[in-house]
């Protein structure tokens, strides 16, 4: 009888049945009045306040994983493009280092070809093959040899001067000693007052001494050697060097001039050879050396019965 009791006690109220039908009218009519007269827009509004704060804290575990996601996705592509910038930089700048020594190499050459054209001695255009292994020797081997009728003796020179002369012919190849070296000489003369020298090398590429200059000689820091074209091997009025500094001491007759090489002995690679000069009438000595053997011969056969 207790049980009986309390499961009355229980389900008494409407059955859902009326209690679905109640809330369906009652909806129906809720959506009829908002729609109609807009009774319940602010009421909406309240509701949507009084609710935003729970519906960003359900969203804010789901948005913090995304922020996390795109910012490692973000930082992993960001790295791989640094890394793409850096290799494109890299092939960029050695494309830019090429194409700036082709410029350089095509203007000296562009400088070449005129010096050519305007000189009146014949040239022909040689490039380095290589240089000497021993940094004491200040030589340098070209492309040209015996078959381009190259000969020991002539002038090798750049857009700026002289570089050194033929000094051993091969067959393909030919040996120049540069300027600089210490056993090489090349008669001078000062561009600003014609005063006739020897500029020396000095073993140096960077150095060379004007030799034998007293103390009293009108010679100037900055003034330009250029061949003087006595000697029957160099073309006259080819740069040569530029004193850059003077040393003058009372105790001494000579003054001590160092200059610079204008020609670039330790750069470019392509060189110009001087092929031919104007022959000079023989040297008188060597003529008279040369004339003494027949003048013997003839005065041996007078002798002769």
């Amino acid at each position: 009888m207790d049980d009986t009791r309390t499961l009355r006690f229980f389900n008494r109220g409407p059955s859902p049945v009326v209690r679905l039908v109640f809330f369906c009218v009652l909806s129906l009519l809720l959506l009829f009045v908002d729609a109609r007269y807009q009774y319940l827009e602010s009421t909406r509004q309240v509701l949507a306040v009084m609710i935003y704060p729970f519906q960003r804290l359900t969203a804010l575990p789901g948005e913090t994983m995304g922020q996390i996601a795109i910012y490692f996705e973000t930082q992993q592509h960001l790295l791989a493009e640094n890394a793409q910038l850096r290799q494109q930089h890299d092939v960029d700048a050695a494309q830019l280092t090429e194409l700036r020594a082709i410029q350089a190499e095509d203007t000296q050459l562009r400088t070449l070809q005129e010096l050519k054209q305007r000189v009146d001695y014949p040239m022909q255009m040689a490039e380095i093959a290589y240089v000497e292994r021993d940094i004491f020797k200040r030589k340098l081997f070209v492309d040209k040899g015996s078959q381009a009728n190259v000969q020991a003796g002539q002038v090798v020179v750049d857009d700026k001067g002289v570089v050194g002369q033929i000094t051993r012919v091969y067959p393909w190849l030919s040996e120049v000693t540069l300027v600089t070296d210490k056993d090489h000489a090349v008669p001078i003369q000062i561009l600003r007052n014609g005063l006739r020298a020897v500029v020396f090398g000095s073993g140096d590429i960077s150095e060379m001494a004007l030799r034998y200059m007293p103390v009293s000689s009108d010679i100037a820091v900055g003034d330009v050697l250029v061949t003087s074209g006595i000697d029957g091997t160099y073309p006259p009025n080819l740069p040569v060097a530029q004193v850059i500094r003077i040393e003058r001491d009372p105790a001494y007759p000579f003054a001590r001039v160092i200059c610079a090489p204008l020609a670039g002995v330790d750069r470019h690679r392509a060189l110009l050879i001087v092929s031919g000069l104007p022959k000079l009438p023989e040297h008188p000595a060597t003529a008279e050396t040369n004339a003494e053997p027949d003048q013997t011969k003839k005065r041996l056969k007078r002798r002769k019965p």
